[in-house]
């Protein structure tokens, strides 16, 4: 009989483990919960004045020059209040704002204070104060004080908020250069057909491929991986948090039509996971989150460099929206006069999601899920 760690070194030498999503499987415990998180990590730095632009402000069309969208017109700006407004690719979103299922939390940051992507996703994703602070992922952490909850995130490689002790399934579409699928399934499924454990881990991916929708949906990938984190989270013994990321939100050239077309993604991923959530629309909290925001002003290639706040973007039914959350520092003082100041600690708006949706405790957030954190105060009203 093929042992484990045989069956193993053949499949290595050819085949990723993450192509086929049982390969790193989960616990079988049944949640006892209804309520559901996805996480999305948008990398490359998104800019949250242009997402949610405070139009409102007297100095905001000189700061912004070009970017500044027009407040009229078949292409304004949808109005959220007197001072805020959603970007016009953002249908969908500012949608549900008007059903109080989107709100915005802006001017949010990291304790590291530079500007280098890979340093502040390394310390957004380990949820501590420094890029090296922890080896594991805040989100690993937090499923892990969850009894019974199983993790999914839909990416290539396990990203670091995912790393840890906790049962977390890391799984990645095949990929569309992949030759012969059909004849690959049958090869693995003699091979897991000799060891009882592996067999039905095979059977598990087998049944999470079927859930994954054909060819590419409206909206891009971006789009087509979040309908498939709804599908997941709606099969018999789901996960209950999934984490999805996407890249291309480093705007320096020509951001305004390059982040109208990736915002109009995200709007219709934030609409594919809805329409396939169905009725677990209610009960599930999308936390929209991005490594650091970007310059007030505009650069000389009709972009914007590396700022510092942005903003976190938060839908579902049990999201208390139709709101601006948090405190809002105006354009007045810029941070270098050129960043957008921080008003409050991304972790501020994770801990308020988690113990207000997730139920966990405070002292284990403050502890265990983000470290040494007792002086970040859970958010309030996300949540209701």
């Amino acid at each position: 009989m093929l042992t484990r760690r045989q069956f193993l070194a053949r499949l290595s030498a050819g085949t990723s483990l993450l192509l086929w999503p049982g390969l790193t499987t989960l616990a079988n415990d049944a949640s006892t919960s209804n309520q559901r998180l996805l996480v999305v990590l948008l990398r490359g730095a998104m800019d949250g004045l242009a997402a949610v632009p405070s139009y409102g402000e007297a100095r905001f069309a000189d700061l912004r020059g070009e970017l500044a969208l027009p407040t009229s017109g078949r292409d304004a700006v949808k109005r959220l209040d007197d001072t805020f407004a959603m970007h016009p690719s953002l249908a969908f979103c500012h949608h549900l704002y008007q059903r109080k299922q989107f709100g915005v939390v802006h001017a949010c940051g990291l304790p590291y204070g530079g500007r280098s992507h890979f340093d502040a996703q390394d310390c957004l994703e380990n949820g501590s104060d420094s890029p090296d602070g922890s080896r594991t992922g805040w989100l690993n952490r937090a499923v892990a004080e969850m009894q019974g909850v199983k993790g999914l995130s839909i990416a290539s490689a396990k990203p670091i908020m995912v790393r840890g002790d906790a049962p977390f399934m890391t799984w990645s579409p095949t990929p569309k250069h992949a030759s012969s699928p059909e004849a690959l399934a049958n090869r693995l499924a003699d091979l897991y057909a000799e060891d009882e454990a592996l067999a039905g881990v095979f059977a598990q991916a087998l049944s999470a491929q079927q859930i994954v929708p054909d060819g590419e949906s409206r909206g891009g990938q971006l789009a087509n991986i979040m309908q498939s984190a709804g599908n997941f989270m709606t099969a018999e013994d789901a996960p209950r948090v999934v984490m999805v990321q996407d890249t291309g939100w480093d705007t320096h050239a020509s951001q305004n039509a390059a982040l109208g077309r990736k915002l109009a993604q995200l709007d219709s991923g934030i609409q594919q996971l809805h329409d396939s959530l169905g009725d677990h629309w209610q009960h599930t909290a999308v936390v929209v989150v991005t490594e650091f925001g970007r310059t007030v002003g505009i650069n000389g290639s009709q972009g914007t460099d590396h700022g510092t706040a942005s903003t976190v973007l938060l839908a579902g039914g049990a999201i208390r929206g139709g709101k601006v959350h948090g405190d809002w520092p105006g354009l007045n003082q810029l941070k270098d006069n050129r960043d957008l100041v921080t008003a409050q600690d991304v972790r501020s708006v994770l801990k308020g999601v988690l113990r207000d949706h997730m139920h966990i405790d405070a002292r284990a957030l403050d502890n265990r899920v983000f470290p040494d954190s007792r002086d970040v105060a859970a958010m309030e009203g996300l949540v209701g």
